[in-house]
């Protein structure tokens, strides 16, 4: 059994203080949301400093371009509404939209070439800031901020979250994207399961595995517990545990933290999870598996991001509409943590329609389509306005009691993965010793193995 140390009052949900726009606008600038480092963008502060011709939408009329997305509740929004973006600026868009792993793939090897086939890509910052920053493959829209002439006057950059923004920007002062999504992690759980066998929700990590065990049914066919098996998807849940334990990445001096007793203990509770708990084939799982697993009422709890919540609501693809219940990460031994994951749009330094893909990425992220996102529960929009739109919060997808949790878990949401170049090459090290525990192998030598196959991998790249 995994111990840990009670934490006291940790930081919970609640759906009888949700209250109206306003109170929510509250807790977003209290959970960190602000916008006052907007105001230090460099160019966005000079829209009105010299005559310029008015801005048109119209201006690239004719045009075509290529978006490139990941296939996420987010990227099936934007393409829903695709054609109000041609209907508004009369330019074309060619789209494509394949999963998570395949699309940051694919982007490398484009980029590589020297011709990528898209002028616009969404990219997920904890994957793709550090690696495409360093190789300056994504435009800096500063100078396209500042022009009167590209930049809608609703453009409102101050309304953009802070941790968004921070995102966003590079460290040498570069905005080569804007935000449009922060994802906290959360563990999402089935009431209807928990109530039958009068279990609460869990106040501690000891107590998530105590229930999972409990509630793990396989003569009904139910998993106690079901997240991410996959090598490479799978790092996000073990660091979810390893920010909890009080754990790290990376030290001050550049060297891996993944030997430390908190790296191993909560891999051990990543094991104990997953093989006691978890679903027959949990390694070949990833977040669309799981999801599918706990929509049809198979698991009692599933951890992952909050942007996954909207089927899970939907009566056409769900079992449990009505039944699910949205959790806090409860505290670890040391903290109380939500692992936090942000993507936002980006246009290719390679192309040569920047005008027209700037338009684009402004409608994308425009204060219509933040709402409508947070009114599917598609994910936690970045611009502040969305959670004082009185008609999205009216018009919600999913229990308002989702948008608590979304609250509560930013206010103690910290990066998921280590802001490095080689991120995927981390993913992909550990996500392979991890997906060996499930299968009974020894956690601290699978880290140890782990960790001296990829510090010089992360040390190549810091001199790089």
């Amino acid at each position: 059994m995994i111990s840990a140390t009670r934490t006291k009052e940790p930081i919970v949900a609640d759906d009888h203080r949700f209250g109206g726009p306003e109170n929510q606008r509250r807790r977003l600038l209290q959970a960190g949301f602000g916008v006052a480092a907007l105001g230090a963008i460099p160019g966005a502060g000079q829209l009105a400093a010299y005559a310029q011709p008015a801005f048109d939408w119209k201006k690239y009329k004719g045009e075509k371009i290529e978006v490139f997305h990941i296939k996420s509740p987010r990227g099936d929004l934007l393409t829903k509404y695709h054609k109000e973006f041609e209907d508004l600026t009369g330019i074309g868009i060619g789209s494509e939209m394949i999963p998570e792993q395949q699309q940051r793939q694919k982007a490398v090897i484009e980029f590589n070439s020297g011709k990528p086939s898209f002028d616009v890509i969404a990219i997920s910052y904890h994957v793709q800031k550090r690696l495409f920053g360093k190789n300056r493959w994504l435009e800096d829209v500063r100078p396209m901020m500042a022009d009167q002439s590209l930049t809608d006057p609703n453009l409102d950059p101050g309304d953009f979250a802070k941790g968004g923004m921070n995102w966003a920007v590079q460290p040498d002062g570069r905005l080569d994207s804007l935000p449009f999504n922060i994802d906290p992690w959360v563990l999402y759980y089935n009431k209807e399961i928990f109530d039958a066998k009068n279990v609460a929700y869990p106040k501690d990590f000891a107590e998530i595995v105590e229930a999972a065990a409990k509630l793990n049914d396989l003569a009904k066919g139910i998993s106690g517990f079901v997240g991410r098996g996959l090598k490479n998807a799978n790092v996000p849940v073990w660091s979810s545990f390893l920010l909890g334990y009080g754990g790290g990445f990376i030290d001050a001096n550049g060297k891996l933290m993944t030997e430390t007793a908190e790296a191993v203990n909560s891999a051990k509770m990543y094991q104990t999870l997953m093989a006691k708990s978890g679903p027959q084939g949990v390694a070949g799982f990833n977040w669309n598996e799981s999801q599918s697993l706990f929509a049809q009422g198979k698991a009692a709890m599933w951890l992952d991001g909050i942007g996954f919540a909207q089927p899970l609501e939907d009566p056409t693809k769900s079992r449990i509409v009505g039944k699910v219940g949205y959790g806090v990460m409860p505290p670890g031994p040391k903290q109380q943590v939500s692992a936090m994951f942000g993507d936002g749009q980006a246009i290719s330094s390679f192309s040569s329609k920047k005008g027209p893909s700037w338009l684009y990425l402004q409608w994308a992220s425009n204060k219509a389509n933040q709402a409508r996102m947070l009114e599917a529960a598609a994910g936690a929009p970045v611009r502040n306005s969305a959670y004082a739109n009185a008609e999205a919060l009216k018009s919600l997808k999913v229990p308002r009691a989702w948008v608590e949790c979304m609250l509560a878990s930013a206010r103690i949401a910290q990066p998921g993965l280590p802001v490095i170049v080689p991120v995927t090459e981390f993913r992909d090290t550990f996500g392979i010793a991890l997906t060996n525990m499930i299968s009974g192998a020894d956690a601290a030598t699978e880290l140890k193995k782990a960790t001296a196959e990829f510090q010089p991998v992360l040390d190549k790249s810091e001199k790089g």
